[in-house]
């Protein structure tokens, strides 16, 4: 491709900054994971790439009947840790298309509604397409408001518009086809930006933490789970059919120290480490866990903090209450701007993530989480 512009040539120059690695972060694969397209019940070119990158780190691996994938790396006791970090992103699927051709959607995940005017998004069709569109609300436009107050949009309003004919979007789009936002993988300043972070890091963490460990005593089983969006339900299943001791969850949290939010409500901050979750909304994690987590932190000077989410959850809800139970944690990614399309994380976060999970695994067999 020539690029003759000045604009063009920044753009070239900054899209190849975005690969390669920094440190021991290899972006080139978190691109990949990031880039992918994956939303809930769609995760099959995602799971493609992290069977691919699991199958060389661990002794046996399969995929159960909702598509998580199970990885196993033997360790010598019979404690069994489990590590899960989903693969589906927010989206949405196609559930009618009108005379002229524009998509309504259902969405997939939780959205506001504020971020999403006039968004990119692409419509993935059963017949291999991949349709290019303007994800917008049935709204007036600001020239023909008048005196009017525009309200706070709905996601019910809002539409795909693919500029093609309505005949040709019907003969194209059929209800339940995947839509998925459109947005590349950036690296913007000591951070990176790009869609679907949530949780393609905590995916990339988990392989990132199986690459760098070392003896271990524990069974670590890698789950990339499915749906977690919708419910934390490829959480549920796997952790029913592994039944762990130890269930840790690895996934973003909110990084919300950006103007216009006071200090008490930063939950954490980006570029101050890794997050060890003590409560969010969906559990409460076991406690002696989150001491063990917190000892290897600073035993081996990886830079963390203390995460308390008032909202939300993650796998570890459901993965605690598997079976009899388990001892149930998250290890959390800062992120500003969740559930955007500029998910933002600090590449120093991410290496910290996986140092500590590595190190966490390599003594495992050692923590006493009785009650």
């Amino acid at each position: 491709m020539v690029v003759n512009s000045t604009t063009g040539q920044a753009a070239q120059a900054v899209a190849s900054d975005a690969a390669g690695s920094v440190g021991s972060v290899n972006l080139d694969l978190l691109r990949r994971l990031s880039e992918t397209p994956g939303v809930s019940g769609r995760e099959e070119l995602v799971r493609a790439i992290v069977i691919e990158q699991l199958q060389p780190l661990v002794d046996e691996l399969s995929v159960d009947a909702l598509g998580n994938v199970i990885a196993i790396k033997r360790g010598s006791s019979d404690r069994k840790v489990m590590l899960a970090a989903h693969m589906d992103e927010i989206g949405f699927m196609a559930r009618y298309v009108d005379e002229r051709g524009f998509v309504r959607i259902q969405p997939l995940g939780g959205f506001d509604p504020r971020t999403l005017i006039a968004q990119r998004v692409i419509v993935h069709t059963r017949g291999g397409e991949h349709l290019r569109g303007v994800l917008t609300p049935a709204t007036k436009p600001i020239h023909l408001l008048g005196d009017e107050r525009p309200g706070a949009p709905k996601l019910e309003e809002f539409y795909v518009d693919l500029g093609l004919p309505g005949e040709r979007v019907k003969a194209l789009v059929s209800l339940g086809d995947s839509i998925t936002m459109d947005r590349t993988f950036e690296r913007v300043g000591e951070n990176v930006i790009g869609k679907a972070m949530d949780d393609r890091t905590g995916v990339f963490t988990m392989i990132e933490a199986l690459r760098q460990l070392g003896p271990h005593t524990a069974t670590v089983i890698a789950v990339a789970t499915v749906q977690e969006e919708v419910g934390l339900r490829g959480a549920t299943t796997s952790a029913f059919a592994v039944e762990p001791d130890v269930a840790i969850a690895i996934d973003t949290t909110l990084a919300v120290d950006t103007p216009g939010m006071p200090e008490t409500d930063a939950v954490t901050r980006l570029g101050e480490g890794v997050a060890i979750k003590v409560f969010d909304s969906s559990f409460i994690p076991n406690f002696k866990l989150v001491e063990h987590l917190r000892n290897v932190a600073e035993r081996h000077e990886i830079r963390h903090q203390m995460e308390v989410l008032p909202r939300g959850g993650t796998d570890a809800g459901a993965m605690q209450r598997a079976r009899g139970g388990a001892a149930a944690i998250t290890v959390s990614i800062p992120s500003r701007y969740v559930h955007t399309v500029n998910e933002m994380i600090s590449i120093a976060d991410l290496d910290a993530a996986a140092k500590l999970l590595a190190r966490y695994l390599e003594d495992a067999h050692s923590g006493d989480y009785s009650l």
